[in-house]
């Protein structure tokens, strides 16, 4: 069984509760009567199978399987906090902590598809989720420049290469075009003048670019070329980047891997979105005239150790990137089932060339769990060394550096879309919040960081707002 793309990704491995009380539903018997011996499949990312006979199949935990994978793949013990354990289906992806049983929390995968997502009864029947063994979310890339060993960089490698070219990492073209040669020249080795050409690329792409990406390219920014010049194609933009990589002459190729590795990895490090858990929700759009019924937009959200980022499902752009430091955030369960719960994300905003506070409302079963993610991960920066105050700001972790036109920088598929956001806008007076436009003394940015760098506070919701 080949591991079906992937729609909707979340993380609850923090969230004890949720797998406790699933293993305590009417599904949590596991039968006595489990041969002894049982085969278990190991997916990689790279779609690649490790067979593994195994006894005691019923009780066998994550961290126990983790052991004979490492020696499998004959990774250092390191990989053992690199890696994790993950149940994948389409509609749903759990990652494991240690203690977990892979094989007794898929006997509850209907019960957390019930709870977490809206598949229909049909798809929850028959949906089965495989066991597959990818970079743990709450490794920190900052630790991943310090590894050395190349089994370990290759499988972070892989993973990263297969998010960019599903979308799930959005990029411009032209940094995919520096990814994609790095890819090419990792998968191809040196370049060949003669061997590398754009027929021989031509049935290869979809391995080193973006199929979205690609078919976007040549709108808007083609309009502004003159009538005869030639555009390029996909083929020789990608082969001139991969020209353009240079080798170090007295390396061997044994040793070129490695830092070809690293380079991928350094390049993706600069999105904020880089080894996050993926959520699914919906936000409400923008009203664009009076005849326009109000409707809702597929979001994808995803939550890494340093922040918040909400994209568009259908476009493959953010709409809305924030740094912890950035942001408030509150969860609210409906009462009503069929309803979905909501994670209200606060951010410092502009609205009529008035400083405001921003409210955006996300829709989603999984918000519970979002909500517990992101307070985990400010937890996980609280615990580390935090700077001190006056420093906090420049401790921010960078965003990209490249310098752009103007044309180029407002479609850039990374930057914020406020403007594609409905939100509720409101500023602060004593102890309530109301839907007005003044100005105001000091921003929510400024107030949280006087509180100091591990300070974080929750939206307090009124009840107007939401039903607003």
């Amino acid at each position: 069984m080949q591991p079906a793309r992937i729609l909707s990704m979340m993380d609850p491995s923090e969230a004890t509760n949720t797998l406790e009380q699933a293993g305590h539903s009417q599904r949590g018997s596991v039968s006595s009567s489990a041969a002894r011996h049982s085969e278990v499949l190991i997916y990689l990312v790279n779609n690649s199978i490790i067979h593994l006979t195994v006894d005691s199949l019923s009780s066998l935990t994550a961290g126990e399987l983790a052991r004979t994978v490492r020696e499998v793949l004959q990774l250092p013990d390191q990989a053992y906090e690199v890696f994790s354990f993950w149940l994948v289906s389409p509609f749903l992806e759990l990652q494991l902590k240690p203690k977990h049983c892979p094989y007794k929390l898929s006997r509850q995968w209907p019960d957390l598809l019930y709870r977490f997502t809206r598949c229909s009864a049909d798809d929850i029947i028959h949906d089965e989720p495989i066991l597959q063994y990818r970079k743990n979310v709450f490794f920190p890339k900052s630790k991943e420049l310090q590894i050395k060993d190349e089994g370990i960089l290759r499988l972070l490698y892989e993973e990263a290469k297969c998010n960019i070219l599903e979308g799930r990492y959005p990029y411009d073209l032209e940094d995919c075009l520096q990814l994609g040669a790095l890819a090419c020249r990792i998968e191809l080795g040196p370049f060949d003048r003669e061997q590398h050409n754009p027929t021989f690329l031509r049935g290869k792409m979809g391995m080193f670019l973006p199929t979205n990406l690609c078919k976007k390219h040549g709108g808007l920014l083609a309009a502004f070329r003159s009538r005869g010049a030639k555009q390029q194609s996909y083929e020789e933009m990608l082969l001139e980047s991969f020209r353009q990589l240079v080798d170090d002459a007295a390396c061997e190729e044994s040793e070129v891997l490695k830092p070809l590795y690293c380079q991928y990895l350094q390049k993706c490090h600069l999105l904020l979105y880089y080894g996050s858990a993926v959520f699914t929700g919906q936000i409400d759009k923008p009203i664009q005239s009076i005849l326009q019924r109000n409707g809702r937009k597929p979001v994808t959200i995803a939550i890494s150790l340093d922040g918040v980022s909400v994209m568009d499902s259908k476009e493959k752009c953010v709409l809305l990137a924030l740094y912890f430091c950035e942001l408030s955030w509150e969860y609210t369960s409906s009462e009503d089932e069929d309803c979905d719960d909501i994670l209200w994300l606060e951010f410092d905003g502009e609205e009529g060339g008035a400083v405001v506070n921003k409210l955006l409302k996300i829709y989603s079963k999984q918000a519970e769990l979002m909500s517990g993610m992101i307070e985990y991960c400010i937890d996980c920066n609280s615990a580390s060394e935090t700077p001190p105050v006056q420093d906090t700001v420049a401790a921010k972790p960078p965003r990209p550096k490249e310098k752009r036109g103007k044309l180029r920088r407002q479609n850039s598929v990374v930057c914020n879309r406020i403007q594609q956001l409905s939100t509720i806008d409101y500023v602060e007076e004593g102890k309530e919040i109301k839907r007005v436009k003044p100005k105001r003394a000091a921003s929510f940015f400024t107030r949280q960081l006087s509180q100091g760098p591990a300070s974080y506070s929750a939206v307090e919701v009124t009840e107007t707002l939401e039903q607003g």
